[in-house]
């Protein structure tokens, strides 16, 4: 056999090696990225370049030996690429299954090719269907790509489409002109342009759908991480973001465990409804195959209505929710273009699939929290509301039962005195004068008990008469000032209100070593603030510090506070004293 090479056609063999070579690294480049990410239209990009690459492989022999067989499968290879090239894009795009009918078209390349090159004696008539199912098939393959960048707005896939319309084009020129040797070797050339373009679009594809799925599950990572906001809002921004994703229009978050196994619990776009209406039958089907495989499933559609599950949607992706080793539920994704974790591993799809879970779970616990110390704040104010009732009872039972049993004595003995010898008056004095003050004692007992002046007077006239009578029992300068007018307080507010400036005027004296008070009582943020402030020593190690550690009467004083929705901070006056800041809301504020 003569391998030897015609003159004229040395320079169009040298071309077609080049491009073979270059169209070898494209069909690697393609299985690394099946390899890499496990998607078939990967594989299916790969096919396609190999059997470019056996056409190249076919013409370079047909030039080397003239053998027409060669140049049959030449002819063969060619519409097979652009059918391979075709069906990567599809499945790439809408996500198609085989159907056995498919191989009809692919029956049309040798068929057509048998005889084109062994009967036809036309060449127009031989080379014209060949040229145009391929130009056919290439262009239908960019229209497949630029349908799918309308629907996500995809530019990688735009620039592809339009890569692959002009390629369409250039097939048309191949009767006229590079099957006649005009456009050899700048024909292989310019083939090898439109490769490299289809090459770098597929990269682009990639880089494009690892940025858009990076960016939006770690965009929900970091909401994950942010203030608590409750179950529900965690919930509601796994779905928000899942709707994000390029292509999707619905997804919906599917508990599998919990305290309400096979519910939905949340929906968006045309998934808004599941929560009522349940799971549809083909969502169940692509959640089943995830629950069996624990990894991220599509269930794919053909690009229509599937009649058997009346189910009108290309595609439905379930990516499954872990606490720890337990399945405890599925996002499930649905779309019109493709599978929105394209690029995206499966491992790092697990992984989210793990932190969604541990943060709903965390949020569980957060609101059991929540709920739990709501239950203890209750039982907290129910304890001082009692604490308080049982004040009032006593105070109550020593003004009404022991203070008018000593008055009675001191009557009793007042008459002795009357009636009696002179050598008692003495001693009667004195016992009268015990009496007294026992019931002066029993008033001042009773006064701090329950302060009945809140009842009779009001808070700001209670508050005035506590600090005068302060005043006037201890050496301390005090000033007391109240500025506007005052919202309506509950009465458990006027009276911790109270208590607070009771505790902090004791403090004062008892551990200030401070000579003047200075009390300020004034409207802020819907509610009424306290401050009380000395020229005392302060706090030695910071006032916060002196809350969190009190066991005594200023933790007495917050609880109080907090039980009717306030707040009590400690901190610094101008002088270096201590400050006292009590904050409570007023009667139709709600206060969390």
């Amino acid at each position: 056999m003569d391998l030897s090479i015609p003159i004229a056609a040395t320079s169009e063999v040298a071309a077609a090696y080049f491009q073979g070579i270059v169209t070898l690294g494209l069909a690697i480049l393609c299985v690394i990225l099946h390899r890499r990410y496990g998607k078939p239209y990967f594989g299916w990009w790969a096919l396609a370049w190999v059997v470019y690459a056996t056409r190249l492989g076919a013409i370079i022999t047909f030039l080397h030996t003239g053998a027409w067989g060669w140049l049959y499968w030449h002819q063969v290879t060619t519409g097979w690429t652009a059918l391979a090239l075709l069906w990567a894009a599809l499945v790439f795009s809408r996500g198609v299954v085989w159907k056995s009918r498919y191989l009809l078209v692919a029956l049309f390349p040798p068929a057509w090719s048998y005889g084109a090159i062994y009967r036809l004696d036309n060449f127009f008539l031989a080379a014209g269907p060949t040229v145009l199912f391929l130009s056919v098939a290439t262009a239908w393959t960019g229209w497949a790509l630029y349908r799918y960048h309308r629907e996500v707005g995809s530019p990688a896939a735009r620039g592809l489409a339009m890569v692959l319309f002009l390629w369409a084009l250039h097939h048309l020129d191949y009767p006229f002109l590079r099957a006649r040797g005009v456009w050899n070797p700048w024909g292989y050339y310019l083939d090898l342009l439109f490769e490299l373009g289809i090459g770098a679009g597929i990269l682009l594809l990639v880089l494009e759908d690892l940025d858009q799925g990076l960016r939006t599950l770690t965009s929900l990572s970091g909401e994950l991480q942010r203030e608590r906001r409750g179950s529900d809002g965690v919930v509601e921004a796994v779905v928000r973001r899942a709707l994000a994703l390029r292509g999707v229009h619905g997804a919906a978050l599917y508990l599998m465990g919990g305290e309400a196994p096979g519910t939905v619990i949340h929906g968006a776009g045309v998934c808004a409804l599941w929560p009522r209406q349940g799971l549809p039958p083909a969502a169940r089907a692509a959640v089943e195959a995830m629950a069996s495989t624990r990894v991220p499933e599509v269930l794919q559609g053909s690009g229509d209505a599937d009649v058997s599950l009346h189910w009108p949607h290309p595609y439905t992706a379930t990516l499954p929710i872990l606490r720890g080793e337990e399945l405890a539920g599925a996002l499930v994704v649905v779309g019109e273009a493709r599978d929105p974790f394209a690029a995206l591993s499966t491992s790092f799809l697990v992984g989210f699939g793990q932190q969604v879970g541990a943060a709903l779970a965390n949020e569980e616990l957060y609101d059991s929290l929540a709920n739990r110390t709501d239950e203890l704040e209750y039982l907290q104010s129910r304890m001082i509301r009692q604490h308080e009732e049982e004040r009032e009872r006593i105070s109550r039972e020593l003004h009404d039962e022991t203070a008018q049993v000593l008055a009675a004595v001191n009557m009793q003995l007042g008459l002795l005195r009357e009636q009696g010898d002179e050598g008692m008056v003495a001693s009667l004095d004195h016992a009268r004068s015990l009496v007294g003050q026992g019931i002066r004692s029993i008033r001042d007992v009773t006064r701090n008990l329950r302060p009945t002046v809140l009842d009779d007077l009001g808070l700001l006239p209670a508050l005035r008469a506590l600090v005068r009578d302060f005043g006037t029992l201890n050496p301390l300068d005090i000033e007391f000032e109240a500025t506007g007018s005052f919202p309506p307080l509950s009465p458990d507010a006027e009276l911790a209100l109270y208590r607070s400036l009771q505790e902090a005027l004791s403090n004062t004296l008892r551990h200030g070593a401070c000579t003047t008070v200075e009390i300020a009582l004034e409207t802020d943020e819907g509610g009424v603030h306290l401050t009380v402030t000395d020229d005392g020593k302060g706090f030695d190690d910071g006032g916060e510090a002196a809350l969190g550690r009190s066991r005594g009467g200023l933790a007495g004083m917050r609880e109080r506070i907090t039980a009717v929705g306030g707040w009590v901070g400690l901190g610094t006056g101008y002088g270096g004293g201590a400050q006292v800041h009590v904050w409570v809301p007023s009667r139709d504020r709600t206060v969390s």
